[in-house]
């Protein structure tokens, strides 16, 4: 189900997106929007949002240990360690 949302954009922006979506195929700014939203928090995101910045800092803190006491494994080793798998 889509939800409509009401975007307020200042006039050189609203005109910089509308030549934009119009040079690059996009049938409005609106499409232009989605399509932006949706690289943005799919395709470019480098982390998974699904961990709290304390689960990260964990893991961060046991990656380095590893690296400190030469304790290094595998990745399907770290995956079922991490995961519970």
């Amino acid at each position: 189900m889509a939800k409509q949302l009401n975007v307020k954009l200042s006039k050189n922006l609203l005109r910089a997106a509308e030549e934009y979506a119009k040079n690059y195929g996009f049938r409005n700014v609106q499409e232009l929007i989605a399509e932006s939203m949706r690289e943005k928090i799919f395709e470019e995101n480098p982390y998974d949002e699904t961990f709290t910045e304390k689960e990260i800092n964990l893991i961060d803190g046991l990656i380095s240990e590893s690296i400190e006491k030469k304790k290094l494994i595998n990745e399907e080793e770290m995956n079922k360690l991490l995961l519970g798998k």
